[in-house]
């Protein structure tokens, strides 16, 4: 059951890249920019899973599927409600394929499918952030208007709240500019979201300087884990707040075009 981002980890699904990332004959279509260190980036994938293993999390680690090497990205092809996922339809065609890769782990560990989003329609989950009884969606250039709509509907059978966002450019998904870091609180980028759109939360800000600036992952309440090399201003603004922030180096991700949250598919919050 996941209904808020802000609840504790239980239960996530990461895939341990292994080869995929490394194909250097599918980065083009992928966006993949950089080819990645293998051994760094296993390194910095193990340090990820031991960071949320410590508080808890059941770390299940499914095998990438081979000729996607965004599938070490599981967060876009699936959201986690608290009645079961939606199988989600990604906005990059060359990632196509994952959508029913994720749903069969899903599956397998007993989560039951309760919605899924058809063509035309477009949504990945980097663009959808759950926050107890609000769903902040961001309208990008992966999640069209049609995937939205479909959305809107399942999410209104759940009972939340849509709120959408129009994203520019900069941001590939929502989750660039903002994330849950308690049961009702959210850290955002200053500037990019309507003035109102986190009425009734708490709301923690930050300068904008990259695309994934506002992107970390809860772990709980007050504790969360941010790329070192990246979420600076974030780490210092949280840590002033007194969370505990676990400052990993996930650098050979960002040459994916990744953050911290693209890397994590929750499951299960309590």
């Amino acid at each position: 059951m996941l209904r808020n981002e802000g609840d504790r980890l239980t239960r996530a699904i990461v895939s341990t890249p292994r080869d995929a990332y490394f194909d250097v004959n599918t980065h083009q279509a992928n966006n993949i920019v950089e080819l990645a260190d293998r051994e760094t980036t296993r390194e910095q994938h193990d340090a990820l899973k031991s960071a949320m293993a410590g508080v808890g999390c059941e770390v299940v680690d499914v095998p990438e599927l081979a000729k996607h090497p965004n599938s070490v990205f599981p967060r876009d092809v699936a959201l986690s409600t608290p009645e079961g996922y939606i199988q989600l339809r990604v906005g990059l065609e060359a990632r196509r394929g994952e959508e029913r890769w994720i749903a069969q782990a899903l599956d397998t560990i007993g989560e039951p499918l309760v919605g899924v989003i058809e063509a035309p329609g477009t949504v990945e989950g980097g663009d959808v952030v759950l926050a107890g009884a609000i769903a902040f969606v961001g309208r990008s250039n992966r999640t069209n208007d049609e995937g939205v709509e479909q959305l809107a509907g399942m999410m209104a059978k759940l009972g939340y709240e849509m709120r959408v966002a129009q994203l520019e450019a900069t941001y590939l998904h929502l989750g660039g500019a903002m994330s849950v870091v308690g049961p009702e609180r959210i850290i955002c980028c200053r500037g990019v979201f309507p003035d109102d759109y986190f009425r009734g939360f708490d709301l923690i800000d930050v300068t904008r300087r990259g695309p994934s600036t506002g992107n970390v992952i809860c772990l709980r309440d007050g504790e969360v884990i941010a790329n070192a090399a990246e979420n600076a201003e974030a780490i210092r603004t949280l840590t002033d707040r007194g969370f505990t922030v676990h400052a990993l180096d996930l650098s050979e991700f960002r040459k994916g075009s990744g953050g911290p949250t693209c890397l994590v598919l929750p499951v299960e919050r309590v």
